[in-house]
């Protein structure tokens, strides 16, 4: 993707419900590997943007004029409701791309935005969650230098480890 397309910048007010139509777009893939109970928690909690604009900063990829990204950016990991970041950690939730745009360095992108935000802030170290069953995502974070860091993993079902990653910066 010609990256000079593609617009990194904070959610617009207006812009709130086309933010939970792409992320319930983007993640809807994992709904068949969830069960029904849970998909319908998790999709409700994806979708609830507004929910998290007091404590994080909801960013969006925009290129020619749509919306094609979007990623939840906590500066201070304590806000979040994520269990377990230290406080001095920022913390990233719910990197999306519309399916119609994958593969054109637009999660990345999203991702390299919310760490110069974090050095810039201080910040020295990134934490994520995700699953085994989000390999596109744990790839793209794995060669952008996550490492695991299992200890702040959790576990919402008995059978499903949510998988914490870090990044020092």
């Amino acid at each position: 993707m010609a990256h000079n397309s593609l617009q990194i910048r904070d959610a617009r007010p207006e812009e709130l419900d086309e933010v939970s139509l792409l992320l319930k777009d983007a993640y809807r893939e994992y709904e068949k590997v969830l069960p029904p109970e849970a998909w319908e928690y998790y999709l409700g909690d994806i979708i609830n943007v507004r929910s998290r604009l007091g404590a994080a900063r909801l960013m969006v990829a925009e290129s020619d004029g749509r919306l094609v990204g979007s990623v939840t950016l906590y500066l201070n990991a304590a806000g979040s409701s994520q269990q377990g970041w230290p406080g001095h950690w920022a913390g990233v939730r719910l990197l999306a791309v519309h399916p119609a745009y994958r593969g054109r360095g637009i999660g990345r992108e999203l991702m390299k935005e919310c760490v110069r935000l974090g050095r810039d802030k201080g910040i020295k170290t990134i934490g994520l969650h995700t699953t085994e069953f989000m390999g596109t995502a744990r790839r793209m974070y794995e060669r952008m230098g996550f490492v695991r860091a299992p200890e702040f993993d959790f576990h919402p079902r008995p059978e499903t480890v949510v998988m914490a990653y870090r990044l020092d910066i």
